[in-house]
């Protein structure tokens, strides 16, 4: 019963900030059953956060969809992008060895916590035009209107990328494709939030569906994500409300302070054992 309670908590805090933050949680939950539940195999681990993140992200999504900072179009675009790099990942992390995956999951987290940080976000700058180049023009439901455009190969190439890393890490992508979307495709942060959680959900939703059809995620695994979504889907729907009174700058800093605590904390365990 304590161990229920700890997980719906546990659930709570994932889904509140990951979803202020537009990255589901996952690199947060991976971590913590690293190290709760050390006897835990990595795709035993990325399965349970993976159907987290799914519910989690549905959750938050919904909120941001009544907010109007969903951008569908490059959402959709994104997601049949990353379709292929998730399977790939999902079928890969049954390779990996657990300490190895680890240290890899620690070195990315610290990698992205640098991008993140570097510069400032570049939606102010002026629009892309010509050849290969999406122009958006959208308004939330305050009657904002934000106008900024990228390139189209770039978008799908850093969304087949990521589909990898998120399927094979079990974190759902968010925390990578957020950072992306506001310093590479010069999306305004708030937008890049929600989309980022709108494409969150179709990429953990596939790979829970193969991790399902695996195997991996079990009866044992199930009641874990069943416990710890308790928690998240009602976090999720504290996060978007709270992300309306959080600046851009400010989401952007406390992605990269949980990324560099817990990459280091994981490289620590990689490279010691402890």
């Amino acid at each position: 019963m304590l161990e229920l309670a700890g997980l719906v908590l546990l659930g709570l805090g994932i889904g509140t900030y990951g979803t202020i933050v537009g990255a589901g949680g996952g690199f947060v939950l991976v971590p913590a059953l690293l190290i709760l539940y050390p006897e835990l195999e990595p795709e035993e681990v990325t399965a349970i956060s993976l159907g987290v993140v799914f519910l989690s992200a549905a959750s938050g999504t919904a909120s941001y969809a009544r907010q109007r900072r969903i951008d569908y179009r490059t959402g959709l675009l994104f997601a049949v992008a990353s379709a292929p790099g998730v399977v790939a990942g999902a079928l890969l992390v049954q390779f990996v060895p657990e300490r190895l995956f680890t240290g890899l999951f620690g070195v990315m987290l610290l990698g992205v916590a640098a991008v993140s940080l570097w510069g400032r976000p570049l939606a102010i700058r002026k629009p892309l035009r010509g050849r290969g180049i999406i122009r958006r023009s959208v308004t939330d439901a305050d009657g904002k209107q934000y106008v900024y455009a990228y390139k189209i190969w770039l978008g799908l190439t850093l969304s087949l990328g990521i589909g990898v890393v998120s399927s094979l890490f079990g974190i759902g992508g968010g925390v990578i494709h957020v950072p992306a979307m506001i310093i590479l495709l010069h999306i305004p942060v708030h937008f890049a939030v929600a989309t980022s959680l709108f494409v969150l959900a179709f990429m953990s939703g596939g790979a829970s569906a193969i991790h399902l059809a695996t195997g991996t995620l079990g009866g044992a695994e199930v009641a874990k994500v069943a416990a710890l979504a308790l928690g998240a889907v009602p976090g999720a729907q504290l996060g978007t409300y709270l992300a309306q009174r959080i600046k851009g700058r400010s989401v952007l800093i406390l992605l990269a302070s949980a990324l560099v605590v817990l990459g280091a904390l994981l490289l620590l365990e990689a490279t010691t054992g402890v």
